[in-house]
């Protein structure tokens, strides 16, 4: 798997910035004050840094966006790379310098001189989320990882290395998330996922596997319905992070469905490669816990994932199927396309079950019309609970995750009456993220606080973000692990 690049933080000695032979960063404000480190540098490079400031192309930048001046007369360095960042700025324009660095980066060392500077823990992360690249399934010199090294020259090395702790976490988290969402269906296999997430048990994670003959005895008959017609066999895999005292755990659920054919329901051949990332859910609930175990949160916290493969075949499940939930309720399948659901409803239910978690948050890339609603930039929030859901979306805001708060309601849950079972899978075209989130509602229980994210806009946009390349975002992780830091942790 993919591992974040070691950032080095180092004590501010300008004397060593005149034989760096890699890329030099300076930070600069609107104002174009230079400090100790920009000094040392515009005076090596007879001035440049001076005159870069003052010229219309630097007042023109935005916060945390910058201009490279290539090989400076008087240095050795390769380029510098003046950036700007304002004198009390925000923690996004932060990450979004450190962006700016880290996509920058190519092959060659990295300096930073962040000098006084406070929160830079923010810059590395930025930084380190815009260096992510997927190199799994390439060869030769594509497949080699950049040999660069990052490093951060401060006043107070030991505030920053002390603030770093958790931002690795994170970043770990994160790129774990975009691993698994990037992997093809026949190297991420229902059984491999397995496997990756058995692995965290090396960081504390207590995971436990449930095979199909364990499903079938809990009554999972909607879950194991979606994978009848795929080679893989169906599993439910159960993390549990006990890092609080002996209060219930909050749960996050994920849809793992590894490749989505659409089944019976077969989905158009065009962008179809696409849905290998159908399991973002449950890749975003393991980045989560992945986080949790590295930073050693201080929170009872179990991720539950439904691992699965939607496949046309002679033992598929058809459209007119009636299947029972483990809840017991009785449903018709209209859409095999409409296939995360069943999954989630199974193991949302388990979930309540087995640990009764003070709240409960589902992620699914789970329908289309979620698209249509809020296109790339934010996830759907659905919620029976203002609170918890005012929560989330303060955690998202923070974290500068797009999330926006959605309707339910049983007006929109009546579109879901079927006229042979209690419920059926799909509704009307109108409303179609909405009827997938009251069909999910149905397996609430009263007392549970509990959040619906439908991130099948978010999970893997079509083009870059301001913290990620092309591919697999790994939106979600930043924002719930911030709601588990600022809510859930004991002391």
């Amino acid at each position: 798997m993919t591992t974040p690049p070691v950032v080095e933080i180092r004590q501010l000695d300008i004397d060593a910035i005149s034989d760096f032979e890699g890329r030099v960063v300076v930070l600069v404000p609107k104002s174009g004050k230079l400090d100790t480190g920009a000094r040392r540098v515009n005076r090596l490079c007879k001035g440049a840094v001076e005159r870069c400031v003052t010229g219309t192309a630097f007042c023109d930048l935005a916060p945390g966006d910058s201009i490279d001046l290539a090989f400076p007369v008087g240095m050795q360095a390769t380029a510098v790379q003046v950036v700007r960042v304002d004198d009390r700025p925000a923690a996004e324009d932060l990450r979004k310098a450190g962006a700016a660095i880290g996509a920058a980066r190519g092959k060659g060392d990295v300096l930073v001189l962040g000098g006084v500077r406070k929160g830079l823990a923010d810059l590395a992360l930025g930084l380190s989320l815009r260096s992510y690249a997927f190199k799994a399934c390439r060869t030769g010199e594509a497949a080699e990882a950049a040999a660069g090294s990052f490093s951060i020259m401060v006043t107070d090395p030991d505030t920053l290395t002390q603030a770093m702790t958790p931002v690795e976490a994170v970043a770990e988290g994160v790129y774990f998330t975009r691993d698994l969402v990037n992997l093809p269906a026949n190297v991420l296999t229902t059984e491999s996922f397995a496997e990756k997430l058995v692995a965290l048990s090396e960081l504390g994670v207590e995971v436990e596997v449930l095979e199909e003959a364990d499903l079938e005895k809990l009554g999972m008959t909607m879950l194991l319905g979606v994978g009848l017609g795929s080679e893989s066999p169906s599993k439910v895999v159960v993390m549990r992070w006990t890092g609080g005292g002996d209060e219930a755990p909050l749960a996050l659920i994920g849809k793992g469905v590894v490749f989505d054919t659409g089944g019976i329901s077969l989905k158009p051949g065009a962008g179809m490669e696409d849905m290998t990332m159908d399991m973002g859910g449950a890749g975003v609930v393991s980045g989560v816990m992945k986080t949790l175990a590295l930073r050693k949160a201080k929170a009872n916290v179990v991720g539950i994932v439904g691992l699965v493969e939607n496949m046309p075949d002679g033992k598929a499940q058809r459209p007119g199927d009636i299947v029972a939930s483990m809840k017991g309720d009785t449903v018709e399948v209209i859409n095999t396309d409409a296939e995360g659901r069943l999954v989630l409803g199974d193991v949302m239910w388990y979930a309540q079950e087995r640990f009764k978690p003070t709240g409960m948050i589902d992620l699914a890339t789970l329908t289309g019309a979620i698209i249509v609603a809020l296109g790339h930039d934010n996830a759907g929030v659905f919620s029976n609970d203002d609170g918890f859901a005012n929560a989330f979306l303060k955690a998202a805001g923070t974290e500068g995750e797009g999330a926006w708060r959605m309707p339910i309601g049983k007006s929109y849950a009546g579109l879901l009456k079927s006229n042979k079972a209690d419920v059926k899978n799909v509704g009307t075209r109108a409303a179609g993220s909405i009827t997938a989130a009251e069909f999910l509602h149905r397996f609430v229980k009263d007392d549970t606080p509990w959040i619906h994210l439908d991130i099948a806009g978010v999970a893997q946009p079509a083009t870059p973000t301001p913290l990620a390349p092309k591919g697999a975002s790994g939106w979600g992780v930043m924002a719930l692990d911030r709601m588990i830091r600022d809510g859930y942790e004991a002391g």
